[in-house]
């Protein structure tokens, strides 16, 4: 039977000890584990919850721990933190039960620690110290590193910072962009209504359905090729990228696809796509999803988008840079995201530069060059912009409007603090005539 307090304990173990990524993880285990949707539903909170929240909750083992942090055993560091975020963060777990069942999975020489410090915590009417200075305050109540917080406070000032830092959990969905090739967005919403799921349009992005099934209710719509798992803010991307039927478009930077997959659609697979990315291994992702969604214009290839592929030049109609990027728009879904090393971050921006002055030389004269990140920190999105345009007279900012989604000089950043979508960047630019 499933406990999804042990596969959170499990999962929070391997994560904790390995470089495993959450969001495959828990994909993982629910997958396996085809467990009733309360138990999928507990597991998950429980299992994100801590990650986003560890800072924190390792505050409070410290407090009321008579061991040192360093000496705390994985296993039981993690059980500890589990037991605090369900007396802190659920309101439908009764105290006695988050100790208990925190006990429960202890091996018997920490069963004692355990126990201990889960009713220490209560007896102190579950009281805790924060920092007087205001960001530190912030950052361990938030459990948003310093560094990260610095890069928000930078990129957009001390208001949008606090909010960012602040913004309160957001219910749990997933979106999907429909493949209008095979079907339509009334149709699949009216095969999720019937699983007993909420589903409905996107008030933002055009063929989009928002929903609150998890993955593993997903399999049918997923493996029959009537959709794939695409953020609103990263259809909006494709959207602005605005690839037409018959053109000759590139995604320089495609895997896993998603973006690829949505252009294709909007060409109706009519036209060539090239895809590439760095690693071939990962191009099978790219052939397998195109096989599923029956697109057959995208040709893969194995390429570092830093270095010229000389019959590339100034072949395409439209070039997608979708660089690599920190990841900080998506840790409010991926919170493992914001404990990455500082320096990772820092030596972004230069090697995202590269792929954009490389690939600009793809583009025809008056085609069209996109750049997109999913990360909210200004050095990777538009200053690189900025310099690109400064550096490089050939090419001009285009504005662009979709919906409530208007562009500044081209360029538009998606604050989850301001639209429920990741946080995101797109800019758009062409290349003059002449």
């Amino acid at each position: 039977m499933f406990n999804p307090r042990e596969a959170a304990l499990n999962s929070l173990v391997k994560w904790d000890s390995s470089a495993s990524f959450s969001n495959i993880e828990l994909n993982t285990v629910i997958s396996r584990q085809k467990a009733e949707k309360n138990d999928n539903s507990l597991y998950t909170l429980l299992f994100l919850g801590v990650i986003e929240k560890k800072m924190l909750l390792d505050s409070i083992i410290d407090e009321y721990s008579q061991i040192p942090p360093s000496k705390i055993e994985i296993q039981t560091k993690n059980i500890l933190r589990l037991g605090i975020y369900q007396l802190l963060f659920t309101d439908k777990i009764p105290e006695y039960s988050a100790v208990s069942e925190s006990v429960n999975l202890a091996n018997k020489r920490s069963k004692g620690f355990v126990n201990a410090v889960l009713r220490s915590f209560i007896r102190a009417g579950k009281k805790y110290s924060l920092p007087n200075e205001k960001w530190e305050r912030i950052s361990l109540e938030n459990s948003i590193p310093m560094d990260i917080i610095n890069i928000f406070r930078s990129s957009y000032g001390d208001d949008i910072a606090t909010e960012l830092c602040t913004l309160p959990p957001q219910k749990s969905h997933i979106s999907l962009r429909i493949n209008t090739l095979r079907t339509s967005v009334d149709e699949v919403i009216a095969i999720l209504l019937k699983k007993d799921y909420i589903a409905e349009k996107s008030s933002l992005a055009r063929d989009i359905v928002i929903t609150n099934a998890p993955i593993s209710a997903l399999e049918d719509i997923l493996d029959n090729g009537y959709a794939f798992v695409q953020d609103e803010s990263s259809r909006i991307a494709s959207e602005v990228f605005g690839a037409q039927a018959g053109e000759v478009v590139a995604d320089v930077c495609a895997c896993p696809g998603g973006k690829s997959f949505s252009i294709a659609l909007d060409m109706q697979n009519k036209g060539e796509l090239y895809s590439s990315d760095l690693h071939q291994n990962k191009l099978s992702l790219i052939e397998k999803g195109a096989k599923r969604l029956g697109v057959d214009i995208i040709n893969t290839r194995a390429q570092n988008a830093k270095e010229l592929v000389p019959e590339y030049l100034e072949k395409f109609d439209r070039v997608l840079c979708d660089v690599p990027c920190s990841g900080l728009g998506v840790i409010f879904k991926k919170p493992d995201i914001k404990y990455k090393p500082i320096d990772n971050i820092n030596a972004l921006p230069s090697v995202q530069y590269d792929i954009l002055i490389n690939c600009a030389k793809y583009v025809k004269k008056g085609g069209i060059l996109v750049y997109s990140t999913c990360t909210i920190n200004s050095l990777e999105n538009e200053k690189n912009i900025e310099k690109f345009l400064l550096e490089n007279p050939s090419f001009e900012a285009v504005d662009f409007e979709i919906g409530e989604i208007k562009s500044n000089k081209g360029g538009y950043t998606f604050l989850p603090c301001k639209i429920a979508t990741d946080g995101f960047f797109v800019a758009k630019m062409r290349r003059k005539d002449d």
